[in-house]
């Protein structure tokens, strides 16, 4: 079972950006593999926190932790909690935390197993309209999305070949190079990315002529998109890694989805729960019938009871939408309108004269007919 993303930073919900950051940085450092050579156990716990810091210092990421929990990332969410199980990607998101660390440059020694190589990839954006139907089921779509791709040529190296790579000469392959500078404190040491290489460790001698030397180029790539039920207009979904592909071998951004909702023709949505305007005659009203109306599960059939008040209110349980990553659905909420005719004959003026003479057609409300605003408030409890 995963642990609580607080407790494995040591913060409370309410720690601030700033303090998660440092908590961040100070079980990062504890347990850098550079630190801890070998040690399998402190590289799970470096990769936990990495996991725990991408969630928690994105506020929508965070918004979504605080609310769902872990579930929040489960199945077709995305965008968090997914386990890093990369070294790199983790040096490379967040190399900004280790800047200023004494291993320099954001990256790792060439005996800690390697730099980061290249330059992450940019996040990409893409709309996706769902229907109602969609929407309270859940779908699975296959998108064609025009982005960075890894150039196939080069397989992202950015060379012409195998021999156009050479180790760096101001570095000697290690991405970082140390400057000593003395102050009254004494000498000190800082270590820096190498600016030869931008700390890859590595120089191109002659560029792939796909690419040219970018590692990369434009092209499509169709991606498989697993929506959850119950996702609301505006609501945005993370695919880690499926975004622009980076340079010379630098990871892959995100792909965020965002989420529009196509108006339906019937029914509106109201949070969790749908409504639906009915429409029906004064016979039927008096009378009583049986009629169905439109759910976004087919069509469902209800009961209108002799005498019905126009503003009545019917409640479908359960025939609204699922809650996103929980248990609890919406209601389908029927709202009775009783249709007064516009234009009427002769006959039906006579008929209407003589009805509106009988003491039973004036309105006499008792304590049992709620006002409209007692129903609807009713409606949403």
């Amino acid at each position: 079972m995963k642990r609580d993303y607080y407790e494995i930073l040591g913060v409370s919900k309410s720690a601030s950006a700033d303090e998660i950051k440092k908590a961040y940085r100070k079980v990062a450092m504890q347990f850098h593999p550079d630190r801890n050579p070998g040690d399998k156990a402190a590289e799970d716990k470096f990769k936990e926190a990495a996991e725990a810091y991408e969630v928690l210092s994105d506020a929508d990421k965070k918004a979504k932790y605080d609310r769902f929990g872990h579930q929040a990332f489960g199945p077709g969410m995305g965008g968090g909690g997914r386990g890093a199980t990369n070294m790199d990607d983790i040096f490379s998101q967040f190399g900004d935390i280790f800047g200023d660390s004494i291993f320099g440059g954001g990256g790792r020694s060439r005996g800690g197993g390697g730099r980061p190589r290249g330059q992450r990839g940019s996040n990409l954006r893409i709309k996706m309209k769902l229907t109602f139907e969609e929407i309270a089921n859940g779908v699975s779509k296959n998108v064609k999305v025009k982005k960075n791709v890894v150039c196939t040529t080069c397989s992202g190296s950015g060379a012409k070949d195998k021999n156009s790579v050479q180790t760096c000469h101001t570095c000697h392959g290690s991405g970082q190079v140390t400057r000593v500078s003395n102050t009254f404190l004494g000498q000190m040491q800082t270590v820096t990315a190498c600016p030869t290489c931008n700390g890859e460790g590595q120089t191109i001698t002659a560029k792939c002529g796909a690419c040219r030397g970018e590692g990369r180029v434009y092209g499509e790539e169709t991606i498989s998109i697993d929506i959850p039920a119950g996702v609301q207009e505006g609501m945005q979904l993370s695919m880690s890694g499926k975004g622009n592909a980076g340079e010379r071998g630098g990871a892959n951004g995100d792909l965020i989805i965002q989420i529009e909702e196509e108006q339906h023709a019937e029914l509106h949505r109201d949070g969790l729960n749908i409504a639906y305007d009915l429409y029906i005659s004064f016979p039927d009203a008096a009378f009583g019938t049986n009629i169905e109306v439109p759910t976004i599960d087919g069509r469902a059939k209800i009961k209108i009871p002799a005498g019905t008040q126009s503003g009545k209110i019917f409640r479908l349980k359960g025939k609204g939408f699922p809650e996103v990553q929980g248990y609890s659905r919406g209601d389908q909420l029927v709202y009775v309108n009783v249709w007064t005719p516009q234009d009427l004959n002769s006959e039906e003026k006579s008929l209407l004269e003589k009805l509106s003479k009988s003491n039973n057609f004036k309105p006499r409300p008792d304590k049992n007919n709620k006002s409209f605003f007692e129903r609807v408030k009713e409606a949403f409890n």
